[in-house]
């Protein structure tokens, strides 16, 4: 693993190809169960059943999809055989065929094209950024460089329907064709001009690898962490549209609070990177935890027509969010080294299969405790009286799982070159 810092070109050719990645969730998660349902006739409830078992599946399939990445010669190929199986997939996703009876067990195949293609390709990606330096503090700029770039594909993936046309059929259908070049052009410029990762180092079947890493006591830690952290984030985005149209009664601003959101989590990616090499990456994490509390606790006091106020509680939780996108898979990769056996094997792969499992699960849980809990707490879509209840769910609970987030990051004993600042805040 290289030293040297890499220069700026190489750090955009890295992370040119996370900007389609990110785009790929919000069809899936968004528009995919109303095309399928609506647009389609297809009943819901089989809709609903072929999107949890698939997703079931996805997960499951992380860990072994990881320990895979390590078993090949080249990271890198492993990525380009990936993205046609995500490319493909989501064209197919989105131009059924005119058989009405098929349309399930289309629906079915293509997801499961779709998500070994993602989940391949992102867990080989994420592992080959890990392996382009061993410096502690040029790890923070490889995962910030991909994470603005992931920003910027999360704001494209909720501007570009209104612009292709809405969310009917033949707008959804040129999504999936834009989506596809988009992938294919900037996976190309990672795949032809971004440092080549180092052969992957690996040796055992799958259950010894993931042992491995169970093994790492700083992996550990840092897992502890990442779930209630994950939680804190994932609750706010299943329940923001709705705290959007029942408490601020402003349907038509969500847009541009999710622009503004995720524009200044990239904006303030840089400051993330500087204050890490300032205070170690540890400290620099905590610091972020606690300013998205201080930003968005003020969430909970609002109420109809607060557009200003909660722009502002907006432009800064998602200055919060560089912190939680930039550090943790820096801090993943410092977690590694020290897990690295006298045999050489490092099993990056395995760790970020199991990273991925982890987000994954968050979400769900996030959907799994929120929804229940604005419903037992008497919220009701649409209806008067629950804007309290939802304000609670959305603002005080994040808060409260970001707060116990950061106490276990507090005492978590990390490797000291995880937790210590960079060599140039020291000289």
């Amino acid at each position: 693993m290289a030293a040297r810092p890499l220069s700026l070109a190489a750090l955009a050719a890295y992370g040119a190809l996370a900007l389609p990645l990110a785009m790929a969730a919000l069809p899936l998660y968004v528009h995919l169960p109303k095309f399928y349902g609506d647009t389609l006739g297809m009943d819901l409830a089989a809709v609903g059943a072929i999107l949890l078992v698939t997703r079931l599946g996805d997960a499951v399939a992380d860990p072994a999809l990881g320990w895979l990445s390590d078993r090949v010669a080249n990271r890198r190929l492993f990525v380009a055989a990936a993205l046609p199986l995500l490319g493909l997939g989501m064209v197919g996703l989105f131009h059924p065929p005119a058989d009405r009876s098929l349309h399930a067990a289309w629906l079915a195949t293509m997801l499961v094209v779709v998500y070994l293609g993602f989940s391949a390709a992102t867990i080989a990606y994420s592992a080959w950024g890990a392996q382009l330096s061993s410096d502690v503090d040029e790890r923070t700029r490889i995962t910030a460089a991909r994470e603005s770039f992931t920003l910027v594909g999360v704001v494209a993936a909720a501007a570009l329907p209104q612009l292709l046309g809405g969310e009917s059929a033949g707008a959804l259908a040129r999504l999936a064709f834009v989506f596809a070049a988009l992938l294919a052009a900037l996976g190309a410029v990672t795949l032809a001009a971004a440092p080549r990762p180092p052969p992957a180092r690996a040796s055992g079947g799958v259950l010894a690898a993931l042992g491995r890493a169970a093994a790492n006591r700083g992996y550990r830690w840092l897992l502890a962490v990442f779930v209630p952290s994950g939680i804190a984030a994932a609750i706010p985005a299943t329940l923001v549209l709705f705290f959007i149209d029942d408490v601020l009664e402003a349907p038509g601003a969500a847009g541009l609070f999710l622009v503004l959101y995720f524009a200044s989590g990239a904006a303030g990616m840089p400051f993330w990177v500087w204050l890490a090499r300032r205070i170690g990456k540890k400290n620099a994490w905590l610091v972020g935890m606690l300013f998205a509390v201080a930003a968005f606790v003020w969430a909970f006091g609002l109420g109809r027509g607060d557009v200003v106020a909660f722009a502002a509680v907006c432009v800064l939780s998602g200055l919060a969010l560089g912190a939680d996108l930039a550090l943790p898979p820096s801090l993943l990769a410092d977690v590694i080294d020290e897990g690295a056996t006298a045999a050489g094997a490092r099993d990056e792969g395995a760790y970020f299969g199991v990273w991925a499992l982890a987000t994954k699960a968050n979400l769900a849980l996030a959907a799994g405790v929120a929804l229940p809990l604005v419903g037992w707490l008497g919220y009701q879509p649409g209806a008067a009286g629950g804007e309290r209840p939802l304000a609670l769910a959305y603002a005080l609970v994040p808060c409260a799982f970001k707060l116990v987030s950061a106490a276990i990051l507090w005492r978590a004993p990390l490797p000291p070159q995880a937790a210590r600042a960079g060599v140039a805040a020291r000289t």
